[in-house]
């Protein structure tokens, strides 16, 4: 497997005036298909995870390739494009249909309580491995 998918349908709450998501919007999206990778593909349900450890955004960057709009069905393509001791490298590719509305690089670092970087486990390092970046990165 290559990458893990989440449909989100874009909703009135994700609009703007205008009837087009609201960028920030897109944020709470990229972080919905996070926590549903971590519980769904890794099944390492987020909240058990969060009881011993932080999972902080470190860094995210977004490019936006075109809107979306108020009815849409876009496939949220989360994928793992660094494996570091602590730290975690992810893409998530937003497309309706075959277009593309926006691409996200960010990175995760797993902390101990106290807020420091703690290693990710033996069981989730090869899981990891599972979602390696194979989609296109020329977006």
């Amino acid at each position: 497997m290559s990458h893990f998918s989440v449909a989100q349908p874009v909703l009135f709450k994700h609009c703007d005036p205008a009837g087009i998501v609201f960028y920030p919007r897109y944020f709470e999206m990229i972080n919905d298909a996070i926590e549903l990778f971590f519980t769904d593909g890794l099944r390492s349900p987020w909240p058990e995870m969060l009881q011993t450890y932080g999972v902080p955004t470190a860094s995210i960057s977004v490019e936006f390739a075109a809107p979306s709009r108020h009815g849409d069905l876009l496939d949220l393509q989360v994928s793992v494009t660094r494996i570091g001791t602590s730290s975690l490298g992810l893409m998530v590719r937003a497309l309706c249909a075959d277009e593309l509305r926006f691409t996200s690089h960010s990175t995760l670092v797993q902390t101990t309580m106290q807020g420091r970087p703690a290693p990710w486990s033996d069981r989730l390092r090869p899981l990891f491995s599972n979602f390696m970046n194979e989609i296109p990165n020329d977006a």
